[in-house]
């Protein structure tokens, strides 16, 4: 097995070069500062921009914890052994959790908890005396990722509240949607004129946010408004800078070799260690059983495995089935988990697997810890240009990029997944969002694409999906509570 030794090369010394010779992902980078006297200094905006970074390690950050987001999508279900977290992780995945669900609190605090320590680096760094430029780039990384933050804030939870300022009011009441959109814009278009692209950075400082990697949130933000024109012109600007490509195996996507590879635009870093070194998603995903790589949770659904088309290698690279070798270890799962699981007219519904996509090569929970996540991959990026050049009428320009996602998962064999040479705007439509399906499964996608093109009712529907009130979840009770009235609910919770 490769170890991930590489860590210390790739992902930590850049945050080093200031802060001294402790590895990044080993120590807290908040550990010794205090609001009175922070920062101050050209090391303290670094420790600050450091700290801004490290929420997305934080177990929380990841939807509260649990693949929430895939769960409640038609690609997987609850997963682990039937009666394990059945109270706290199961309602998602029958659309009967409520306000006081567990995760939903976590996934709250940790965002807000990594938008105060973007508003630490932009609103104080600005202040210090240091080369202007790397000033700019440190507040432009926080601007991405304040916008990054808020970004999955409104997508879950709409209007929030809006904050932009190290010492906020006490009580603040929810912005609209629109009102936290146009802040997530605004720090992302900052972000994009203040970052280098990818090819700028050397080898040290892989990790850090890129140009590209604003650009296609920018990118995405728009798509989630309806705003195509914008959403093409930003994609469009990610694919002609040739910073990137999609890696020539699709499992190098999201595995160890393509880790701040050629199609990663954005991922989380981390080391193979039970700790705020190394990120958990992966741990609460991993084999359960034999051998033990974690917990299990966010099974694929038979839905999923049928939807694929005949010969798609990308199912087989994104299903772990019992009975299969990977890197030399035998799946052979759960002893109390059933292979099957059937229904009263004895259908099978479920089967044991495993979400291939977070697989890390070893043997222990431990290493899985190490599984790098890709938050912003490549092959997305060309799907949103594919989905936005088709709602702006440009069909033909589309089906390129449509094709380029589809001859990568082919791997050369011209017998399977044929391009598509439709050019109906409503039938090309479906075709790509059942391409993203397919591309992206079991990557937290699924769940905000049937949302935002009005998909859900008819696909989650029968899993129990409420139209007016599934669209976006429960403002935590205790927020709600702990506002004194400022905060109001979302329709019908």
């Amino acid at each position: 097995m490769r170890t991930k030794t590489k860590i210390s090369l790739l992902l930590i010394p850049f945050l080093l070069s200031i802060t001294g010779c402790e590895d990044f992902l080993q120590k807290d980078p908040q550990g010794e500062l205090t609001q009175e006297a922070f920062p101050v200094s050209a090391s303290d905006a670094l420790l600050a921009t450091n700290a801004v970074y490290s929420t997305i390690r934080n177990w929380a950050y990841h939807s509260g914890g649990y693949p929430i987001l895939d769960i409640m999508s038609d690609d997987a279900h609850k997963g682990s052994n039937p009666n394990d977290q059945l109270p706290t992780v199961g309602p998602y995945d029958k659309f009967t959790h409520n306000s006081t669900q567990d995760g939903l609190d976590r996934w709250w605090s940790a965002l807000y908890e990594g938008i105060k320590r973007a508003n630490v680096v932009i609103e104080n760094v600005p202040s210090i005396e240091m080369d202007p430029v790397l000033q700019n780039r440190y507040v432009a990384e926080a601007s991405f990722l304040r916008g990054l933050y808020y970004f999955d804030l409104v997508r879950a939870f709409g209007g929030v509240p809006l904050v932009t300022a190290t010492t906020p009011p006490t009580k603040l009441p929810r912005s609209t949607k629109e009102e936290i959109y146009d802040l997530i814009v605004e720090d992302l278009l900052f972000a994009a004129a203040n970052l280098p692209e990818k090819s700028a950075y050397d080898p040290q400082n892989a990790g850090r946010v890129t140009r590209g990697a604003a650009k296609s949130l920018l990118a995405k933000a728009y798509l989630f408004q309806g705003d195509f024109v914008n959403a093409e012109k930003y994609a469009l600007e990610v694919i002609l800078s040739d910073e990137y490509d999609l890696e020539p195996l699709f499992t190098d996507a999201n595995g160890m070799n393509g880790e701040h590879g050629i199609e990663s635009v954005f991922e989380v870093g981390a080391m193979e260690v039970d700790g705020s070194s190394g990120n958990q998603y992966a741990n609460t995903q991993g084999v359960r059983g034999s051998p033990n790589r974690g917990w299990g949770f966010n099974r694929p659904s038979l839905d999923l495995r049928d939807s694929f088309e005949a010969g798609d290698p990308r199912l087989d690279a994104t299903i772990i089935n019992l009975g299969e070798t990977i890197d030399g270890v035998l799946i052979l799962g759960d002893g109390t988990t059933p292979d099957e699981t059937l229904d009263a007219g004895n259908n099978v519904i479920e089967v044991e697997c495993y979400n291939q996509k977070v697989w890390y090569p070893g043997t222990t929970t431990t290493t899985q810890w190490g599984h790098n996540r890709r938050l912003i991959r490549y092959a997305d990026v060309l799907l949103i240009a594919a989905e936005a050049l088709n709602e702006n009428n440009k069909p033909g320009s589309a089906l390129q990029y449509l094709n380029e996602v589809r001859r990568r998962a082919r791997q050369g064999n011209n017998s399977i997944l044929p391009d598509v040479t439709e050019t109906g705007k409503a039938a090309l439509r479906d075709i790509i969002i059942e391409e993203r399906r397919h591309e992206l499964a079991m990557e937290g996608h699924r769940y905000w694409d049937l949302v935002r093109t009005g998909k859900a009712p008819a696909v989650l529907g029968p899993m129990g999906f409420v139209t007016g009130k599934h669209e976006l979840l429960p403002i935590p009770q205790n927020e709600i509570d702990i506002s004194q009235g400022s905060l109001i609910q979302n329709p019908n919770w």
